[in-house]
């Protein structure tokens, strides 16, 4: 607990936390506002926290849909919680890293998504052309206090921090002012909870490692891979069993399957059935990142298209920064021409009469006759978004001097960068 509250590791904690911002929890302090707070009762709550009496306040708890389906639970911690959480991060993580495994890729340093999927393209490619593909259910709110508190108790001495990663697992949930306690799980939200993850998983690591698998696992995401159908259903049959017993974990059996690498997804990518397998956009990802765009697009209807633009900068070259390994190009470019076709729409159903559609025609080139003939088609804006009026009253040169970020001149750039 002194190497936690070390002055130079909470000053690391107080800059990380600043850095990440993120909302208020259930005392409604901002990040902004805890350097005073921090400097006003620092003394009291350092001697409570080595004195170990501290007590964690409950988490807020928020819904955020899954890109599947359904809801994930957050819970997010007070401003001060998320400080001492990363102060107690920045400790135990060197000291757990040292016993994780070389095919465990979530949340660790100088390890990424981008590197277990380059990985499990290798598996592919080396001749392993089936896959266990385990979804276990509801993880991170079934994960069992005592196992994953055994499990701390091998490496930490100091009863003050076990005790108090106990009380933040225990924290209650607030929800319209009623917090209920947790007797299991470890929601998503707080700096500890990747750590404690990975804390837990790791006796999965190992066994897949005694039986000498191939697999990749980015926290709960873990796919094994092998060489025929028959051995990924032994092998599906013999984790479930392990997991259900060992760690008291459930393997989700309605997502969970045991099929080509193709028909399935790992990290939002998927990849093509060769003997050298190319990395491609997983189908569900393109529809997420349409779902989202829609969204803004709706909200965009009446600003400005050079402002709706802006905000979708830092979306797209997000995806795009993400999706960069991918090898096959066809998803970026459909995907190019169908945010183009929607700003089109925008530019459509902003001219609400066909005098005023004919103007803006005329305005960008086109011939009095076409410009009225295509205002007053009849046709709705999604046709006339796609139509070789507006494509040629707008083409790609114009988006490109608005500064629209093209998915695939950005992915390509990225490939050539050292």
């Amino acid at each position: 607990m002194e190497a936690v509250l070390e002055r130079g590791n909470m000053r690391a904690a107080y800059e990380r936390v600043m850095a990440n911002k993120g909302s208020a929890g259930v005392d409604g302090m901002t990040v902004d506002q805890l350097d005073g707070h921090v400097r006003e009762h620092w003394p009291s709550i350092k001697a409570a926290l080595l004195a170990g009496t501290y007590q964690p306040q409950p988490v807020r708890r928020v819904e955020i849909p899954k890109p599947g389906g359904g809801k994930r639970m957050l819970g997010i911690p007070t401003v001060l919680d998320r400080l001492i959480q990363q102060a107690l991060h920045q400790i135990l993580s060197p000291i757990f890293e040292e016993e994780f495994s070389e095919h465990s890729y979530g949340f660790r340093p100088g390890r990424s998504a981008h590197s277990a999927v380059r990985q499990a393209q290798w598996y592919v490619g080396e001749g392993r052309r089936h896959v266990v593909d385990l979804d276990l259910e509801k993880f991170f709110d079934r994960v069992n206090h005592d196992i994953l508190m055994a499990r701390l108790a091998r490496k930490v001495e100091d009863k003050r921090v076990l005790a108090l990663v106990r009380r933040y697992l225990q924290a209650g949930m607030m929800e319209g002012g009623i917090a209920t306690v947790r007797m299991e799980g470890t929601p998503q939200g707080g700096p500890l909870s990747p750590l404690l993850s990975n804390v837990l998983l790791t006796d999965l690591d190992r066994e897949l490692e005694r039986r000498g698998h191939a697999f990749c696992r980015y926290a709960d995401d873990c796919n094994v891979y092998v060489r025929s159908k028959a051995a990924g259903e032994r092998v599906m049959a013999s984790l479930t069993r392990f997991l259900e017993r060992q760690l008291k974990l459930t393997v989700n059996a309605a997502k969970s399957a045991v099929a080509r690498p193709w028909e399935r997804k790992f990290l939002g990518y998927t990849m093509t059935w060769h003997k050298r397998p190319r990395l491609k956009v997983a189908e569900a990802s393109v529809t997420r990142l349409k779902g989202n765009l829609r969204e803004m697009f709706r909200r965009g209807r009446g600003r400005k298209l050079a402002r709706l633009v802006e905000d979708l900068t830092p979306k797209l070259r997000g995806w795009v920064n993400y999706f960069r390994l991918a090898e096959v190009k066809n998803v970026f470019e459909e995907l190019d021409q169908w945010i183009r076709r929607k700003l089109r729409c925008i530019l459509w159903r902003q001219k609400k009469r066909p005098y005023a559609r004919a103007r803006m025609l005329m305005s960008r080139g086109a011939s009095e006759e076409t410009a009225w003939r295509s205002a007053c088609n009849g046709r709705g804006p999604w046709w006339n978004a796609g139509g070789q009026h507006m494509n040629l009253a707008f083409p790609k040169s114009w988006f490109d001097h608005l500064k629209l970020v093209s998915l695939l001149e950005s992915k390509q750039a990225l490939q050539r960068a050292p």
